[in-house]
């Protein structure tokens, strides 16, 4: 359980970690944000940075940590730093191998060092393509480890496996939260997910691009409720994994089809070729969470797009 009131997020500046430093300077925690801003420009925490109990720290977390930071007891270690959409983590494929491993490592020893809880954001991309449908946490996955999407897929493997490695040896408290296809306010409008593409998309006019005939599907998990069911996660003795994330599911079409009703748009869908290793299925079992947690989503699709979608009106200046 966590030890003192001070909070290292990695990731911070991102569109979830943004909110978990929203949330731990409203409890009066002293956090320290550290982020690199490779995939985000900062602009989620504007508005703390004139907050006495927020700090930020610009810095590479595959780099050795400032001394500042090894010097300083955490009661909490919070991992969110890595590329987290195809665009990007294909872009920055040897970085986001690198966040997942060596990244990780380090935080961990800093948990270690303080004696600190460490939570990692892990990923329903572990699973990869599932033979199992839906995927509890005790499914070991089918995951490509040799094509486009494994430089995430298998950084979030391996930082899984340090976790555990780390709560073997040194008794460090670890958790471990999979998440599947967050998405809300603060995406970023060009960060190539499919939720941020449709808006985007359909608020400009322009055609929705599906991939593939569109019978794919996802589980969407609005943002806040993501946090909630993390926040109750670090908040207990559970070590995880533990998925995290809406089991209602939903084709890639369904989920455009919708978007067009909610922006009132009449673009029209275009198909394009399926990419490599795309995930045909995906959908969380919440057992766990349910039981242990007393945790589920409550924001269904419709609602959570609907705050989505004013807030891409209001950052692309659309009325």
């Amino acid at each position: 359980m966590v030890k003192n009131k001070r909070v290292l997020i990695a990731g911070g500046a991102g569109f979830l970690g943004s909110y978990f430093c929203d949330y731990y300077v409203s409890q009066d925690w002293l956090v320290d944000c550290v982020d690199n801003l490779s995939t985000s420009s900062g602009h989620n925490i504007e508005h703390l940075k004139s907050k006495s109990n927020f700090n930020f720290v610009r810095h590479d977390i595959i780099n050795p940590l400032p001394r500042k930071i090894m010097t300083t007891k955490y009661g909490l270690v919070i991992n969110l730093a890595s590329p987290a959409s195809p665009p990007q983590y294909r872009r920055l494929a040897i970085e986001t191998l690198q966040a997942g491993s060596q990244g990780t490592l380090n935080l961990l020893e800093l948990a270690k060092n303080s004696n600190a809880r460490f939570c990692l954001a892990s990923t329903s991309e572990v699973y990869g393509d599932p033979e199992v449908h839906p995927q509890p946490e005790s499914y070991w996955g089918m995951v490509h480890s040799y094509g486009p999407r494994s430089m995430y897929d298998e950084a979030k493997r391996y930082a899984e496996a340090l976790v555990y490695a780390y709560r073997q040896k040194h008794r460090v408290d670890t958790v471990v939260a999979r998440f599947f296809n967050t998405y809300g306010p603060r995406m970023d409008p060009a960060d190539g997910r499919v939720v941020s593409n449709f808006v985007v998309q359909a608020l400009k006019g322009q055609p929705l691009t599906i991939y593939g005939t569109g019978n794919q599907t996802r589980s969407f998990c609005y943002v806040d409720d993501l946090v909630e069911g993390v926040i109750k996660l670090i908040d207990s003795s559970q070590e995880g994994p533990m998925n995290l994330g809406n089991p209602t599911e939903f084709t890639i079409l369904e989920l455009a089809k919708k978007i067009r009703r909610l922006t009132s748009t009449s673009s029209r869908l275009v198909y394009k070729p399926l990419p490599g290793d795309d995930p045909l299925q995906r959908r969380p079992d919440i057992t766990l969470a349910k039981q242990r947690l007393g945790w589920q989503p409550k924001a269904n699709l419709d609602s959570g797009l609907k705050k989505t979608i004013a807030y891409f009106k209001e950052e692309l200046g659309i009325s």
